[in-house]
C-alpha cells in the first residue's frame, strides 16, 4: 500500500493504463479486460486489474491536472515497480488539420505550468514520450486505419482561460492539442526509468468550439483504448 492506493504488494500490473476519470477506469476494466478486481478505491479514484489476452494489465484513474497525476504515478512507479505507463484521455484540439474524436498521440509535451521549473531549478526538461511505445503506436495506428496525429502537445495548468490571443503562439509552433498530465507524466516516467505514452482522444477544438458530451467522453473511446492496450501488450508478449 501507498498513501492514495490500497492495492497490496503484485495487485498492480507492470503495464498501468491511465485515465482521468475514475468512471472510465470502470469502463475500461468492464469492458476490456476479463477477471478485473477492483484494486483501489481510496478518495474514489477507481484502479483494477485484469487480463487482457491472458496478459496482467491493471488501470488506475489519476484525476485531472499535473498534480493529481503526479501523485498516482509517483506511487505506482515508486511503490508498485509499474513499467510501462500509457494515458488514455482526452484533449482539445489546436489545429485546424485535426478533428473531434481524431487521436493525438503525443511525442512530446509542452507545458505553461511551473511544476518542471522548480525540479530543474528554473531550467527547461522536454519531456519525451518512450520511443518504443511510439514505434509501436504508429504501428499500431497503420493497422486499424485509424485517423491519428503524431507530435507536440501542450499540458496546461488552465482549462478554462480568458486570454484566448495565448493559444496563438501554440498554435503557430504546429502544437496539435491541448491538455492537462502528459508533460507530468513523461518527466516521472524518465526519472524513474520506466516507459511512457500519451494517447488522447480529440474531445473538442479550441478553434472551432465543436465537442463531445460528457457521456460520450466517459463511456465512449474505445478506439484509443484498444489501441493502448495493442501497444501495452504487443502480440510478441502474448
Amino acid at each position: 500500500m501507498s498513501l492514495h492506493l490500497e492495492a497490496k504488494a503484485g495487485e498492480i500490473a507492470p503495464v498501468v493504463l491511465l485515465p482521468g476519470d475514475p468512471l472510465r477506469a470502470q469502463f475500461i476494466a468492464e469492458r476490456f479486460l476479463t477477471d478485473a478486481v477492483r484494486v483501489n478505491q481510496v478518495r474514489n479514484a477507481l484502479g483494477f486489474t485484469g487480463l487482457y489476452r491472458g496478459q496482467r494489465v491493471s488501470v488506475q484513474s489519476t484525476g485531472m491536472g499535473m498534480p493529481s497525476l503526479s501523485i498516482y504515478v509517483h506511487e505506482l512507479l515508486h511503490d508498485y515497480g509499474a513499467k510501462v505507463l500509457l494515458r488514455v484521455g482526452t484533449c482539445g484540439a489546436l489545429q485546424q488539420k485535426v478533428r473531434v474524436r481524431d487521436l493525438v498521440v503525443a511525442l512530446s509535451a509542452s507545458t505553461d505550468s511551473a511544476m518542471n521549473r522548480h525540479v530543474f531549478a528554473g531550467m527547461d526538461f522536454a519531456p519525451t514520450a518512450d520511443f518504443e511505445l511510439l514505434r509501436r503506436a504508429h504501428q499500431a495506428v497503420a493497422r486499424c486505419g485509424a485517423t491519428a496525429w503524431f507530435g507536440n502537445v501542450l499540458t496546461s495548468d488552465t482549462f478554462y482561460s480568458d486570454d484566448s490571443p495565448q493559444w496563438q503562439t501554440w498554435i503557430r509552433h504546429g502544437v496539435l492539442a491541448a491538455e492537462m498530465e502528459t508533460a507530468a507524466l513523461y518527466t516521472l516516467s524518465a526519472r524513474f526509468g520506466a516507459r511512457a505514452l500519451s494517447l488522447l482522444t480529440v474531445s473538442d477544438h479550441v478553434i472551432t468550439g465543436e465537442h463531445t458530451s460528457a457521456e460520450e467522453r466517459q463511456r465512449s473511446f474505445g478506439q484509443m483504448i484498444e489501441l493502448a492496450l495493442e501497444i501495452g501488450v504487443p502480440s510478441e508478449n502474448r
